[in-house]
């Protein structure tokens, strides 16, 4: 663990473009995380923001009042603010300066480098602090190109995809991978994004940071590593985007890279437009479906419901129709429990 943590989101937890922060709100072992400042949930607790269950962070309006009420300094600010495109808003720039002048290091999972900018660089070397950049993409040289070494992985491969970017994958991965081993099924999870390294994935790449030639390459690589190092039952991989979302077309490098032997699709019903873009409809469950077909042999075994929008009626309604329309099991992992999926995966690994 690399020490304790307060998490910047400001106008953002519970938002998509808050989901690195929703993340390490729910799960991490990178980080202690002793508080989130954001101003519009302030005096609350985290947990209960998220999913209605106080986990013990508290929420601050602001860095001096979070500084003020912690029993400790945070060794880190984290930035988990996820936004389109991926730059720092304006209106945050006087927190992170701040953090940096008080000697608090800044771990960022930004498009745009902030160890490359001017102020940052001058507030970090004012209060001793660092700051990483968690998407600056390896050297070159370091690359690998993609080598067909993905034949040789023995585990039963999980590709965790979705119907649009900011709909609850990786919560699902890593919700589902920690059922497994506790179910007593020895499982990893590979992550394909900053969050996941973030929250202390010990195998993965980030995705949309690395030079698109090298993208299969890097996949594969992650996958046979965890294959190599754990040898476990199951490895479970994180999706980006989906595969209609115009801005975020992921999935397509994970099928070709891969080759998962299932898929897992994550599914919000209430959700009408694409993440990021309110006036473009979502295509739905039912073409992606289609497309996966057209694309992988590979069966999907069970759908996840993110319930944004739902009551707990609604939710049971859904896993029902969907369940007889589609054949296959349905849950919400984080309002009821995962044993469904836990089943289907017994049933392919006999």
């Amino acid at each position: 663990m690399d020490g304790s943590a307060l998490i910047f989101c400001e106008g953002a937890l519970g938002a998509p473009c808050g989901k690195t922060a929703n993340g390490l709100v729910r799960f991490t072992e990178r980080y202690k995380i002793i508080g989130v400042i954001d101003s519009q949930y302030a005096g609350r607790d985290a947990g209960e923001v998220l999913d209605g269950r106080p986990n013990g962070i508290p929420i601050f309006s602001s860095l001096p009042e979070a500084l003020q009420s912690l029993p400790e300094k945070p060794r880190y600010l984290v930035i988990g603010l996820a936004p389109d495109g991926g730059n720092l808003p304006e209106h945050c720039r006087p927190a992170v300066a701040n953090a940096l002048r008080h000697g608090i290091n800044v771990d960022s999972g930004l498009h745009v480098f902030l160890s490359e900018d001017e102020e940052f660089i001058h507030a970090a070397e004012e209060g001793g602090a660092q700051i990483r950049d968690v998407r600056k993409p390896p050297p070159r040289d370091k690359l690998r190109f993609w080598s067909g070494k993905i034949s040789e992985v023995k585990s039963f491969k999980a590709a965790l995809l979705g119907t649009d970017s900011g709909i609850g994958k990786r919560t699902t991965a890593v919700i589902l991978n920690r059922a497994l081993k506790e179910s007593g099924i020895a499982s990893a999870l590979v992550g394909t994004g900053q969050t996941a390294w973030m929250q202390g994935v010990s195998h993965g790449m980030i995705l949309d940071s690395t030079v698109n030639d090298f993208v299969t390459g890097e996949l594969e690589h992650a996958v046979w590593s965890a294959w190599n190092d754990l040898q476990p039952k199951v490895i479970i991989i994180e999706g980006q985007g989906c595969l209609t979302h115009p801005a975020y077309p992921g999935g397509f490098e994970i099928i070709a890279a891969c080759r998962p032997d299932a898929i897992i699709l994550q599914h919000a019903p209430m959700r009408k437009y694409y993440d990021g873009f309110p006036d473009l409809p979502l295509a739905g469950i039912e073409k992606e479906m289609e497309i996966l077909r057209v694309l992988t042999p590979a069966p999907i075994i069970a759908i996840a419901l993110n319930h944004e929008g739902m009551d707990s009626a609604q939710i049971e309604q859904t896993i029902a129709e969907y369940e007889r329309k589609y054949g296959i099991p349905c849950c919400d992992p984080l309002s009821t429990n995962t044993q469904k999926l836990i089943t289907v995966f017994n049933k392919f690994l006999k």
